[in-house]
């Protein structure tokens, strides 16, 4: 790796960072050994060439060599790559499959699903040195009962002294870039920081340096440490590593560098660390009491406050005006426009509340995705992700440099709004994002989606962890920008059922309420499925929005003690002025009165609604509800 990096033209500083330590007296080892002899294997996984040597060495003296080399022979191996085939070689074992380049779990997956279904198969699986979880979650998924076979674990290298010196020099600041190669190394660069006393200092300065990963379980061990990745390479090998990294890492460097740098810790939750000391310092702001941000605090109002989702939207003719001019991703990335069709809504409608005019879907451009708005038919991804190896594709959103329209957007919003109007920023939730993503557009049945979800819950994870923290980037970039409240959005997620909620989504859903700048209100939608309310709620977020597909009343009942939103059917202001008011009075009856009710549509205000009507509805929420 050094003379490729100094190749290059760069200064390497390279250092070793473990070593395989067999595992002593491996009484599991034998044990499996003798499954194996009984036929009590189906077929055997082999990840590493070292791991096959120690698996031999460690049972001879407890079983038959040949005996064992004839059983390896009778069922069918799977060899992650030349390593453990040049192993098997050297038993005179010539192995069933071999993945293909580049040998990752995502290939191994792949080639099982294309030559040999897994499915009531006991397969026996030598790992890596650790544990893989996706690997282990991607086997059972298909129907294998998952036999482990644990054979050497990652220690230091007996000399740390080379290792040291790079933390130091890491700690300093003195490296550009740094290489990570294997999930392990940077388990065991942590450790030794920490040892050092110098963990707090190489975190901080990682916030200008360039960390490159090797492959995608690298970068997940990255993101659990909360560390960043800001790249990776197209295949996942050192050498396609060393070379792509170093020919990126001006770019990415220059970018890095211009950015506010934050010293980059271990995950918390800053909504319980800081929300006091960051509430005071909002309460002299004129929109702190305003009847919208009191009611997301659940108290009491004047009134019920009012905002609508799509309150600018085709609906009005201003929009329209705009729209016969400019396509919808050009008026996403034009601040001002977006501020003007937004200010204009809300001052002709009398609403309590902005929410900037954007979509959900440009924050996964930088992430990989090639979106069109395509007339007629709506978003659509030309490149969906639809196999467990296209995750791989995804980007994490290391910064919101691209997204910067957006972020003016809110920043003009706020500019041009009146002070006492609070304003809402809003990003779509990971499962949302994730069925765009891997249905390449609306679905009816979003069975593209569920597929990934259920056959391969290692790259969901992946999937969703990704999304989850660039929309935490971006919400809290909108937050810094002058939002005073944001919404999460998950329009699809009502294809769940509860059960499916809280393990495939629940938890992305809290990992980034969890970490949201405090200060701002939180409002947690997801439409569709009233049943999923109560894991909704359970996710987090200080207000709840409900749609029209359950009473106000029972819907805050499943709620519990958060505020809620809604929940008045969009298709109502199609209708006469008095059944509108008859609509309006029914939630504000069911809510009778208690804090923390905010009036909404139960989604969008639908495209052939009179503007009148809307208007009208505000004033009657509030006539209705003074008090």
């Amino acid at each position: 790796m050094q003379r490729m990096i100094e190749k290059q033209g760069a200064v390497a500083y390279v250092s070793a960072s473990m070593r395989e330590a067999p595992i002593e007296g491996n009484r599991d080892a034998i044990e499996f050994a003798h499954r194996l002899l009984a036929g009590q294997v189906d077929a055997m996984i082999l990840l590493t060439g070292v791991g096959v040597r120690f698996f031999m060495q460690a049972v001879s003296r407890h079983v038959d060599r040949q005996r064992l080399i004839d059983a390896l022979s009778d069922v069918p191996t799977i060899a992650r790559g030349p390593k453990p085939v040049a192993a098997l070689k050297e038993l005179g074992v010539k192995p069933t499959l071999r993945v293909p380049e580049p040998n990752t779990w995502r290939e191994l997956l792949s080639t099982l699903d294309q030559q040999m279904p897994v499915a009531n198969m006991k397969v026996g699986l030598q790992e890596y040195g650790a544990t893989n979880p996706s690997l282990i979650a991607g086997l059972e998924a298909r129907g294998a009962t998952v036999d482990l076979l644990r054979i050497y674990n990652w220690e230091l290298p007996e000399d740390v002294g080379p290792l040291e010196e790079n933390v130091r020099r890491l700690a300093r600041g003195e490296a550009d870039v740094l290489m990570i190669t294997s999930a392990q190394q940077i388990e065991h660069l942590m450790q030794v920081a920490e040892r050092l006393g110098e963990d707090e200092a190489l975190r901080a300065a990682l916030g200008g340096t360039v960390v490159a990963s090797v492959g995608p379980t690298t970068s997940d061990r990255l993101r659990a440490l909360g560390l960043p990745v800001d790249f990776e390479p197209s295949h996942p090998k050192m050498g396609n590593l060393v070379v792509e990294a170093l020919r990126e890492a001006p770019t990415l460097l220059a970018r890095k560098r211009a950015l506010p740098r934050r010293s980059i810790s271990a995950r918390t939750s800053p909504r319980e660390d800081r929300a006091a000391e960051l509430v005071d310092a909002t309460r002299n702001q004129p929109w702190h009491d305003s009847p919208f941000l009191k009611a997301c605090r659940q108290e009491p109002t004047p009134y019920t406050p009012i905002w609508m989702m799509r309150q600018a939207g085709r609906y009005m003719p201003e929009y329209r005006a705009v729209r016969a001019k400019t396509g919808f991703l050009e008026l996403c990335r034009n601040p001002q426009l977006c501020s003007e069709v937004m200010c204009t809504a809300v001052e002709y409608l009398g609403v309590d509340a902005a929410i900037i005019f954007s979509d959900l879907l440009p924050i996964l451009e930088p992430m990989g995705l090639d979106l069109e708005f395509a007339p007629g038919d709506g978003p659509v991804i030309h490149n969906p992700v639809r196999e467990s190896a296209d995750v791989d594709r995804v980007l994490d959103l290391s910064s919101v440099e691209s997204l910067h329209y957006v972020i003016e957007t809110v920043r003009q919003t706020r500019a041009d709004l009146p002070d006492t109007i609070p304003l809402i920023g809003f990003a779509g939730a990971p499962f949302t994002l994730a069925s765009y993503t891997i249905e390449g557009g609306g679905s009816r049945n979003y069975l593209h989606t569920k597929t990934l979800m259920y056959r391969d819950e290692g790259a969901w994870r992946t999937l969703m962890e990704r999304l989850a923290d660039a929309v935490t980037l971006y919400l809290n970039a909108q937050i810094d920008a002058g939002a005073q409240a944001v919404q999460l959005f998950d329009s699809w997620v009502g294809c769940l059922c509860p059960a499916d909620y809280t393990r495939y989504v629940q938890p992305y859903v809290k990992r980034i309420i969890d970490n949201l700048t405090p200060g701002a209100a939180v409002i947690h939608f997801g439409a569709g499925n009233p049943e999923l309310l109560g894991p909704i709620a359970e996710a987090g977020g200080d207000v709840i929005g409900v749609d029209w597909r359950i009473d106000l009343d029972e819907a805050w009942s499943r709620v519990g003690r958060r505020a809620v939103q809604g929940n008045l059917d969009p298709a109502s202001l199609l209708g006469s002025l008095d059944s509108i008011k008859q609509g309006a009075q029914r939630v504000l009856d069911q809510a009778a009165g208690r804090p923390g009710h905010i009036f909404n549509l139960g989604h969008g205000i639908v495209p052939p609604t009179p503007p009148e009507n809307a208007r009208a509805l505000v004033e009657m929420v509030h006539e209705l509800s003074a008090r």
